[in-house]
């Protein structure tokens, strides 16, 4: 049941700074009029948190690796973490990779039938992405059906291959370990890795065939770890027009001059730095470089990056805010939610205006995480 309610008192978060007009949502949308007040003085309203990518769902799935699996009542919990975590659309990131084990088909099916399965009982809108490795070529038209029959509209190639020292016959590191959590003899995961790199003459005229069915078909396509401004300009080619976690200035200011979507790491923006040692966010949103913040490992993240950029004086309230609402929201084409304007979708934080902790998280008009006081206002 969505709620038909206008709430006052608060500072409410537009795309050009706060204004203190009442908000009324009703049908599941910002609406016009007034309806039940609720005062919520003392507080801030912002737009809910559109998730471009995220995988931070893997725990809750499978809890403790090759022990334990949660499929429904794991997505359920997912949802919970990600309205108390200020989400209201999140996109489930996927692997489709030979690397097996939670990056397999087989897994990828799991969660991808799980989300269809809980998505209408929830209400954080939870879409899918799937993250194409682009040497698995054998499982191409596998991982095509998958998209068709799961209705994924946003697809994102990977390449995990370390060719550098495949091309010289060595082993990478941490092989082993590798090998045993997709359940493969060591010896034989370093024989496929070497078939893999192998096939490197075979991959780009595939690719090209797969993006431009793909893209036919309306489905957002996007590359990962872009290093050079050439490789992003071979993904341009494809009609892959975002580049999700630039991993150099190089790469994330080519997809700006090339006028695409770019993605960056919340978790960087939070840490200061690359885990991996890469680009720092920080560096990229002051150089005017993003688009968009995700929560890539850590569904906290967003929000507390938004404010961390406020905090560091690069961006200001409604700047920082946008890149985690209305900036994802279209990359991904979603032109219903994002912002707080009239005829929206009822997707928004109630928020302490000290501490910024997220009280109240109301997606699609329904309430989906509310806590401590606040709810007393909302129940009175």
């Amino acid at each position: 049941m969505t709620l038909e309610i206008t709430l006052e008192g608060a500072r409410v978060l537009r795309a050009d700074g706060w204004d203190d007009a009442p908000l009324t949502l009703a049908g599941g949308v910002i609406a016009d009029g007034t309806a039940r007040r609720v005062d919520l003085n003392g507080y801030d309203i912002l737009p809910g948190i559109v998730d471009a990518h995220g995988d931070g769902f893997e725990r809750h799935m499978a809890p403790r690796r090759g022990a334990l699996r949660e499929r429904d009542a794991g997505m359920l919990a997912v949802s919970a973490e990600l309205a108390a975590n200020g989400i209201t659309t999140a996109v489930i990131a996927q692997f489709w990779s030979w690397e097996g084990g939670l990056r397999g088909p087989e897994f990828a099916r799991e969660v991808f039938d799980s989300v269809a399965t809980m998505r209408d009982s929830v209400p954080v809108d939870m879409r899918l992405q799937l993250r194409l490795e682009t040497h698995y070529l054998e499982s191409f038209p596998e991982a095509e059906a998958a998209i068709d029959a799961f209705d994924i509209r946003y697809v994102v190639f990977n390449d995990h291959l370390p060719h550098d020292r495949l091309a010289e016959g060595r082993k990478p590191p941490r092989l082993t370990g590798q090998a045993l959590k997709s359940r493969r003899n060591p010896e034989d995961y370093f024989r496929l890795l070497l078939d893999l790199h192998a096939r490197g003459p075979e991959v780009p005229a595939a690719l090209d065939a797969l993006c431009a069915r793909l893209v036919a078909k309306g489905v957002t396509l996007g590359s990962h770890d872009d290093r050079t401004e050439l490789g992003r300009a071979e993904w341009r080619l494809r009609g892959a027009r975002v580049s999700e976690f630039p991993e150099t200035l190089e790469a994330a200011q080519a997809a700006r001059d090339g006028g695409d979507f770019t993605v960056l790491g919340a978790p960087n923006v939070v840490r200061g730095a690359s885990h991996a040692g890469n680009a720092s966010a920080q560096d990229l949103i002051a150089a005017g470089l993003c688009d968009a913040l995700a929560s890539d490992y850590h569904y906290p993240s967003p929000a507390r990056a938004a404010w961390r950029c406020v905090e560091l004086g690069l961006l200001d309230e409604a700047a920082a805010w946008a890149l985690v609402s209305s900036g994802p929201a279209r990359l991904l084409g979603l032109t219903d939610r994002g912002t707080l304007d009239l005829g929206q979708r009822a997707d928004l934080l109630v928020v302490e205006r000290e501490s910024h902790r997220i009280v109240a998280t109301i997606a699609g008009g329904q309430v989906a995480w509310m806590t401590g006081p606040v709810a007393e206002r909302f129940l009175a």
